[in-house]
């Protein structure tokens, strides 16, 4: 018989997804509209009936007296596999050229070295990967030999059969990939008195095709990526300066971006104004719940408050409720709004606390649909299980049903939150070693209770943990070292949870200065890095024609642009589970995904998507050298901000069928916006 007091896996399904339908709108689950073609999820519902196939202590048998208990699991529809990307279609777009070398197989053995080499140590490169560049790609620039990543996993466990976040990115970084990566990964460290002196006394050991400078690999993991006028700004201010004012994100003045963000009309519409104007919105076309996500992408791209948006992504996943679910449309932009951004550089504890009186978690996880009477797990289960201790963080089912019994009460009445007394279950609970009499209905009094709870498990020892890891694996390795998630989680219950002391204390250690180039672009990291390597302007191109449409050019570009993010696999918000989007590159590999990412960069050098302005690709270097091997360097500088290495030089001048000392014009006789398209397929832009 199974031990009732370890906490149960879920069943999932051979995608890796939740097994188990739900039958109550606005589950996690369930598809997302777009428009308002559902009603608002903001009354009660009917009970739900327990499902047999979960793993409730009463499942298969007659309901007992008392609290009939929904779930555990209150699992969502099974979602569609994410999309690899669309082949390879642009790839092939050319003959041999006059060097003979392929542009296509070029650019696949660049690309195919940024996909396995972190440091010159294997990563991962898939079978379908191998099998569409062709046998003679194997390795990396190194001579390194090339790991599928299909090994077995802790626990026998394959990626398609874990859910949390810290969970997922153990498992994939448990296959040989992973293991590869570790070895090459910083072992250990120290904190210093700030992070410029961190960075002046942290020797980079590690192999990596980065430079190993400091300026630089602080614009790579506290930014969406490097700009040469973020690099200069860091270099004049000083690393120390410029970190503290990132962490003062509202003495920062919005970009032009931000200002034009006025053009995406509901962002700034409260929940009650969208319920009142969602007939004319629905009318219009207007979609806020694609609006925000495409807000959120340019605020990526454009805004220098690159730190802030960084951890608005990273809380994103780890408190994550998705952008497009059943009620997604009214209530996920103030949920951005409201409690990720008033608290991504705050306090955890209180962004947990605010997230549980938010309608969009409510909803998102049918807590409104949860009373005395018929007890839904789903928001106790997760508060404990992906927000705040993690799977292993000592409860058990036991304390998922005591607190799920104390959080009964809360929801959502016309739009707002609100705490039904005559919902609430009154009794003593105990939770983790949390205790409380929870013996009043009283509105203020269970609010408070189911408040000190929050903060109980917010600020519990496993969660510091749990905070201390994600963070570490978001900026500085996929497998961190142990000492400082250690020292992490010791700054965060010293501090309280609060955020801004945690990541100073990040930047002050010597791990993170160490761990250069241990770090690959997931899908949308690369896209929004290309953008803002190739100073791609917000403003519409001249020659842009945009008709008779209701929506301006800078709309219409951002949902562009949030599309592509979609077929490469990764949008803001858009995981439809509550786990977030795994951390770790291995979760990433698809050649598809790949192939696409490369042929978009194209498309963005030679200028085609005409709603925003585009730098001519003989215009990136502005005194272009005049022989084929120093315009090459020039570029590279320029886009990548080093140079590359001797291999990746002969590939691409092979590219354009030139020699090294070969004379060019500014359009590299013609070749300047392959070559380009290349540089962006190379480690140096895949790597952060």
């Amino acid at each position: 018989m199974a031990d009732q007091n370890v906490p149960p896996r879920r069943p999932r399904d051979d995608r890796g997804w939740a097994a188990t339908p739900h039958t109550t709108p606005g589950g996690y689950g369930d598809p997302a509209p777009y428009g308002y073609d559902a009603p608002l999820p903001d009354s009660g519902g009917y009970p739900i009936a327990a499902d047999p196939r979960t793993s409730s202590p009463y499942a298969g048998q007659p309901a007992p007296r008392g609290p009939r208990w929904v779930g555990p699991e209150g699992l969502g529809r099974t979602a569609p596999a994410r999309t690899g990307g669309g082949g390879l279609p642009e790839l092939d777009d050319d003959d041999e050229p006059r060097g003979g070398v392929g542009r296509r197989k070029a650019i696949a053995v660049l690309g195919g070295t940024a996909a396995v080499v972190a440091g010159g140590t294997a990563l991962a490169m898939s079978p379908q990967v191998r099998g569409l560049f062709g046998d003679d790609v194997v390795g990396d620039a190194t001579g390194t030999a090339v790991t599928d990543g299909t090994a077995a996993r802790p626990s026998g466990q394959q990626p398609s059969t874990v859910r949390t976040y810290t969970e997922q990115n153990e498992s994939y970084m448990g296959s040989r990939a992973g293991a590869a990566l570790k070895k090459n990964a910083p072992a250990g460290g120290r904190t210093f008195p700030g992070p410029a002196a961190a960075a002046a006394a942290t020797r980079v050991t590690v192999k990596t095709v980065l430079a190993k400078d400091p300026v630089l690999h602080l614009a790579r993991r506290a930014t969406f990526g490097p700009t040469a006028a973020l690099v200069a700004e860091i270099r004049r201010m000083g690393i120390d300066p410029w970190i503290r004012q990132q962490l003062e994100p509202d003495t920062i003045a919005p970009s032009p971006a931000e200002l034009k963000l006025a053009e995406l009309p509901t962002l700034k519409l409260s929940v009650q104004q969208l319920r009142d104007q969602r007939d004319q919105l629905n009318e219009r076309g207007a979609q806020p719940e694609r609006e925000l996500v495409d807000a959120t992408v340019a605020r990526q791209i454009w805004s220098k408050r690159q730190l802030f948006e960084v951890m608005v992504d990273f809380w994103n996943d780890f408190l994550h409720v998705a952008a497009e679910f059943d009620g997604g449309e009214v209530y996920r932009t103030s949920f951005d709004r409201d409690v990720v951004r008033a608290h991504a550089l705050g306090s955890y504890p209180e962004m947990l606390i605010a997230a549980n009186k938010h309608p969009a978690l409510l909803l998102y996880l049918n807590q409104n649909d949860s009373r005395a009477d018929a007890v839904n797990e789903n928001l106790a289960r997760e508060n404990l299980e992906l927000y705040s201790v993690g799977v292993d963080g000592g409860y058990t089912e036991k304390d998922v049903r005591q607190a799920a019994l104390l959080q009964t009460g809360r929801g959502v009445e016309d739009g707002k939150y609100v705490f039904r007394a005559d919902r609430h279950y009154v009794g003593k609970v105990k939770i983790l070693g949390f205790t409380h009499a929870n013996n009043s209905k009283d509105p203020k009094k269970a609010d408070a209770a189911i408040d000190s709870y929050i903060t109980y498990i917010a600020l519990h020892p496993s969660t510091a943990r749990y905070v201390a890891r994600s963070l570490a694996t978001r900026f500085v390795s996929d497998t961190p070292p142990k000492s400082l998630v250690d020292r992490l989680a010791k700054t965060y219950t010293v501090n309280r949870g609060r955020i801004k002391p945690l990541l100073m204390a990040l930047f002050s250690s010597s791990e993170f200065w160490a761990a250069v180039g241990q770090k690959v672009r997931r899908p949308m990291e690369y896209l929004v890095g290309t953008y803002r390597a190739l100073g791609v302007s917000p403003e519409a191109s001249p020659k842009h024609d945009n008709g008779d449409n209701r929506r301006t050019p800078f709309a219409r570009g951002l949902r562009q642009i949030s599309d592509k993010l979609r077929e490469l696999g990764q949008f803001p918000m858009g995981q439809p589970t509550p786990d977030g989007y795994p951390d770790v590159y291995v979760a990433w590999t698809s050649a598809g995904a790949m192939v696409n990412g490369w042929n978009e960069a194209g498309e963005l050098v030679a200028g085609y998507r005409t709603q925003f302005t585009y730098v001519k690709p003989e215009r990136l270097v502005a005194k272009p050298p005049a022989t084929a091997g120093a315009y090459l360097d020039a570029l590279a500088m320029r886009l990548v901000h080093q140079k590359l290495t001797a291999r990746e030089k002969s590939l691409i001048l092979g590219i354009a069928g030139v020699a090294a000392s070969a004379k060019v014009d500014a359009t590299f006789n013609g070749a300047v916006t392959a070559v380009a398209r290349a540089i962006l397929a190379s480690p140096q832009h895949h790597l952060r």
